[in-house]
């Protein structure tokens, strides 16, 4: 091992040296040399180079002084790092130092980005910051690193709030981070919506619209916090519903809506901004089955929006009809990735079909990896009812059970379970309960099992073109799904709706940052998902070592191998804060 000075240009023009220790080492017959920590800026630690020199040859120093080297801490350091990355790339430091008017030092643009990497890393409560930061390295531009500031005890536990363990000062440096970047929320997202499209040229035709709810651990809000149809399973909870409105896989906004809200309802407000405030006078609209009704396809239709959407299969009656009348050749979709790389890749085919009105295109989809599953699905369920009813039938057929009424009620409830009147009916006939599969149910679900049916009345859009978009919204789909399991967006604790809207704003542009990190592995054909990358760049770590007696220096470990691959995609040499401010703060 030997150790290298390496020169790095600050964007203010400064140039730092930083001592590095370098490790030699062979590869396949070839001599390879890598990094294993940088020990911090040259400037302090000139007086100890030689020392260093010699401690690392391991040789006794020539004036016989002993170097005296401790760690004294270590944070995590590389979500940060990477989010400080994809922050600048995309605008977001630039616009939201814009929205301060000039004022503030860039504090809103750091406090938020600083609330964005937390959601990315670990996700918690404003009153759980003070804890992030005392494991990660949370620092401003400068370097300056926030530090928790923590009641004393015996104040907090004689105050009227015992429980809270952080400074007042401190919690209202971040709600008001909160606060004030709620307020810009529309100006920077329609910044924010720009510079994407500059950045990436998107294809602003086709708009791409999904909903989810999130739930409050208390009352909530009033007027915004209401019962609704849970998606996370908890009825019993008051929720919001957050729609988001995403182009080309890039979220450019969402909308929170009363947790009593029909899917339906948001679109003509999502429409109506898009259109207004992002100058989109044309859109193709894309949305699931939820979104189509006669009034929404009405609304789009008056107002020249094309739009791309899924039938219900099973609560519309020409859906059988249209499956029916697909007897005509079948267009063969391109596979996708994950499926091309399977033994026997699935099939998926294509066929338009005749429609009941005119204008309006029907497209019936066939899947054989869809078809499978359904299928196997299906088979489950079946055993499990027929299971069900042959025990009732042993019930009534021994006389345990003679009630006509009893038997009727019994035997409701077994078919209500697993679906059950979609593939079995039943007789009472004598005294004796029969049960059989159903005539007509059991061939319509048949008829169903692996095909999905998309109308649209954009007609310069092929069969194939059409099957294309549609399962970009699945994709979509997928990739919303992280706004909250990734990101925790869930639950919500604060009481006030200005403050919800922006904890959602904040998880929002945590999603941002994690599908940019996401399209840039994937564009580098690196096997690791986002949520993996996140808990990998923890790796990356600021340690803080002692030199001598006084003074310290802070190096940054390089962090596991595929740490490092992940850097190297996104171009990152530089590891350091810009710690020539260097200092600490109170959060």
């Amino acid at each position: 091992m030997y150790l290298r000075t390496t020169k790095v240009k600050r964007p203010d023009g400064h140039i730092d040296e930083y001592i590095r220790l370098v490790e030699s080492y062979w590869n396949n017959g070839s001599p390879r040399h890598r990094v294993v920590c940088n020990l911090g800026r040259k400037d302090l630690l000139a007086p100890h180079i030689d020392a260093l020199s010699h401690l690392i040859k391991g040789e006794t120093n020539p004036h016989g002084e002993s170097l005296d080297l401790s760690a004294v801490g270590a944070w995590d350091w590389g979500v940060l790092l990477v989010a400080r990355h994809f922050w600048e790339q995309l605008g977001l430091q630039a616009i939201l130092d814009s929205a301060q008017n000039g004022g503030g030092n860039g504090e809103l643009s750091d406090r938020t980005l600083a609330l964005v990497a937390n959601r990315l890393c670990e996700p918690t409560s404003e009153h759980g910051i003070a804890r992030w930061l005392e494991t990660d390295y949370v620092c401003d531009r400068s370097g300056r690193r926030w530090l928790p500031e923590w009641r004393d005890d015996s104040e907090r536990l004689a105050s009227r709030r015992p429980r809270v363990r952080v400074k007042d000062r401190q919690l209202r440096h971040w709600y008001g981070t909160l606060d004030r970047l709620v307020a810009q929320k529309k100006s920077i997202e329609k910044e924010l919506f720009l510079r994407l499209r500059s950045l990436f040229a998107l294809n602003v035709d086709l708009v791409f619209y999904d909903l989810t709810s999130t739930y409050f651990e208390g009352n909530g809000p009033a007027g915004l916090a209401l019962h609704g149809h849970s998606r996370d399973g908890k009825p019993r909870n008051r929720q919001i519903l957050v729609g988001q409105v995403m182009i080309d896989g890039w979220p450019i906004a969402h909308h929170v809506f009363e947790g009593n809200k029909r899917d339906s309802v948001t679109v003509v407000q999502v429409l109506d901004d898009i259109q207004k405030r992002f100058g989109l006078r044309r859109v193709v609209f894309v949305g699931d089955r939820g979104m189509v009704t006669s009034d929404n396809i009405d609304l789009l239709r008056s107002r020249e929006q094309g739009y791309v959407v899924g039938l219900n299969r099973r609560r519309r009656p020409e859906v059988l009809r249209y499956i029916k009348r697909a007897t005509g050749p079948w267009w063969e979709c391109p596979a996708g990735i994950a499926a091309s790389e399977r033994a026997v890749v699935p099939k998926t085919q294509v066929q338009e079909v005749k429609s009941d009105k005119p204008g309006v295109r029907v497209f019936v989809v066939h899947s054989d990896e869809r078809l499978a599953y359904e299928r196997a699905e299906r088979e489950k369920a079946m055993e499990r009812v027929k299971a069900a009813l042959e025990s009732l039938a042993n019930r009534v057929n021994t006389g345990k059970l003679k009630v006509p009424e009893k038997i009727g009620a019994a035997a409701a409830r077994t078919l209500a379970g697993n679906h059950g009147y979609r593939y079995y009916d039943w007789k009472l006939e004598k005294g004796r309960f029969r049960y059989f599969e159903h005539p007509i149910n059991l061939k319509n679900e048949k008829s169903l099992e692996g095909k999905y049916l998309i109308q649209t009345e954009e007609q310069n859009l092929s069969a194939l073109e059409a099957v294309a978009v549609y399962k970009e919204l699945s994709e979509v789909e997928r990739a919303f799904a992280r706004l909250k399991d990734v990101i925790e967006m869930r639950p919500i604790f604060h009481q006030k709706a200005a403050r919800v809207q922006a904890h959602v704003f904040v998880a929002s542009l945590a999603f941002l940052l994690d599908r940019a990190l996401e399209k840039k592995l994937k564009s580098a054909g690196l096997d690791i998902s986002s949520r993996e990358a996140w808990q990998l760049l923890r790796t990356i770590r600021v340690v803080e070592i002692g030199v001598g007696a006084e003074k310290t220096t802070r190096s940054i470990t390089q962090g596991s191998g595929r740490a490092a691959k992940i850097l190297r995609i996104l171009g990152l040499k530089n590891l350091d804060p810009n710690t020539r401010k260097t200092g600490e703060r109170a959060a």
